[in-house]
């Protein structure tokens, strides 16, 4: 293989265990939860007082708009209170904190970035791209989430990376958010729940209609039954609100920074994680551009490929996927339509990579094996490290090979710009394989990405370094080309 220039860089990003969220902490049975209130309802009012000063005291300054979060947490939990008790604020407050945590988001590791150009590059210097960075934080428990981190890379592929800010926020529900009646029925089909009780359930909704509308649907259908059919009918009647609900919006407060912004999991399908989003930068038909990301939900026991969809960073879109080709992790998306269709790669079989395309982003029925392990660094298994990158040469893509050890490498493919069935080009060897500084961590032994860019002919390549930290590599991108066999 001819030689290539590849560029460590000294930036490294490192879990931070002072980025603390809040959570609510419901781990309790309502038996429990009832005491706790009763407790804290017994207290004299000059007590409750004093305790929430010191509440605000010893985390005031960890949460923002801390007073806010209590608020919440307390009309969340306001039923277990008995009916017609008289509360002031402060001990409404202090309630809502006896039912919070802190939550550590990046107290495990802090890795496998994409890389995307920032939507607004207004204050990037001459020469230079504003860029954002994902990245999946784990912490208690094994439970991912997305975070996010903003930078500067210049002319020459050197990285500079904004501050953080010390705080980090959840998004709330959109709460209006509108499901599209023909796409909401195609996915029930999918799902083979498009029977007579849903048919009904759709007739009785608007073409565009709310998730409320739709969970009165039900109920009104459901209550026109006899009895033996509700029963029958009850399962239905429940995957379908959960089908809903896996499709939903969330909004970050318009004053939050980036960098303050984190996708947790939420849904029962997520419980478990969001794992290794794969963010790229589509450029639609019409000239829109949009950012989406595949990332893999994990309940514990399933992984399961999912959308996200957002056009600023501050409010994004939970899509789910469906057809007979979402399967497994690593999905990735191409940055535009080939001939008219979606296109996407995964790893369905957990070995090899294959290629789908689609008339529609949510379905996806057909797969195609495109490439096998054939190189002793990938023996165990192939997947790619984030959306292709378009070249004069061909559709670029970053992999990952698994060798002896189970140590995991960066290589590189190339596909043909008009048939990305057809594999045009390979690295018979590693693009970055982990050195002595990289070997130890949280999972030893890996190099892995979500998403690369090409700026001023260099091909930049954040990548996590051993299921721990984070880092980047700079490498001409003509030599990655030229090295193609």
């Amino acid at each position: 293989m001819k030689p290539i220039d590849l560029k460590r860089s000294t930036v490294t990003l490192d879990p931070d265990r002072t980025h603390v969220l809040a959570r609510p902490f419901s781990v309790m049975s309502d038996k429990r939860s009832i005491k706790i209130t009763a407790r804290v309802m017994a207290l004299p009012e000059e007590k409750v007082h004093t305790l929430l000063q010191k509440v605000r005291a010893e985390f005031g300054d960890r949460q923002l708009k801390i007073d806010d979060f209590l608020r919440r947490r307390f009309d969340e939990v306001s039923p277990y209170l008995l009916n017609g008790q008289t509360l002031s604020e402060d001990r409404k407050l202090l309630l809502g904190g006896y039912f919070t945590h802190e939550y550590s988001l990046e107290a495990a590791a802090l890795f496998n970035p994409s890389m995307v150009p920032h939507p607004d590059q207004s204050d990037a210097p001459p020469g230079c791209l504003r860029f954002i960075l994902s990245l999946r934080a784990t912490a208690e428990g094994h439970v991912s989430s997305i975070a996010f981190r903003s930078g500067l890379v210049d002319g020459a592929g050197n990285i500079a990376m904004d501050v953080p800010s010390r705080y980090s926020i959840e998004p709330t529900q959109v709460p209006n958010a509108v499901f599209e009646k023909p796409l909401f029925q195609r996915k029930l089909q999918e799902l083979r729940l498009m029977g007579d009780f849903n048919q009904e359930v759709l007739n009785g909704l608007p073409d565009a209609f709310t998730m409320g509308e739709l969970r009165d649907s039900v109920i009104r259908v459901t209550a026109r039954l006899p009895v033996p059919e509700q029963e029958t009918n009850k399962a239905t009647a429940r995957e379908t609100l959960m089908l809903a609900g896996s499709n939903y919006e969330v909004q970050f407060a318009p004053e939050s920074t980036l960098s303050e912004r984190v996708v947790f999991p939420v849904t029962p399908s997520q419980s478990n994680g969001i794992e290794d989003a794969r963010f790229v930068l589509f450029h639609g038909e019409d000239g829109r551009k949009t950012y989406y990301a595949t990332y893999t939900a994990y309940d514990g026991r399933m992984i399961l490929p999912q959308f996200l969809k957002t056009l600023d960073f501050m409010r994004f879109k939970f899509i789910t996927l469906n057809g007979p080709a979402v399967e497994n992790k690593g999905m990735a998306l191409f940055p535009r339509k080939i001939k008219g269709l979606y296109a996407m790669l995964g790893r369905q079989d957990a070995e090899n990579i294959y290629v789908m395309f689609s008339d529609h982003l949510h379905f996806w029925d057909t797969m195609q094996l495109i490439l096998e392990p054939a190189f002793p660094w990938e023996f165990v298994q192939l997947g790619n490290c984030g959306s292709p990158i378009e070249t004069e040469a061909g559709w670029l893509v970053i992999s990952h090979g698994v060798g002896p050890m189970r140590k995991y490498c960066i290589g590189a493919f190339l596909l043909d710009l008009d048939d990305p069935s057809k594999v045009i080009g390979r690295l018979p060897e590693p693009l970055i394989k982990p050195n002595a500084k990289e070997r130890d961590g949280y999972v030893p032994n890996v190099v892995y990405s979500c998403g690369s860019l090409v700026h001023n002919g260099l091909l930049i390549i954040p990548y996590g370094i051993s299921d721990y930290a984070t880092t980047f590599a700079t490498i001409p991108l003509a030599q990655v080309l030229a090295a193609m066999e």
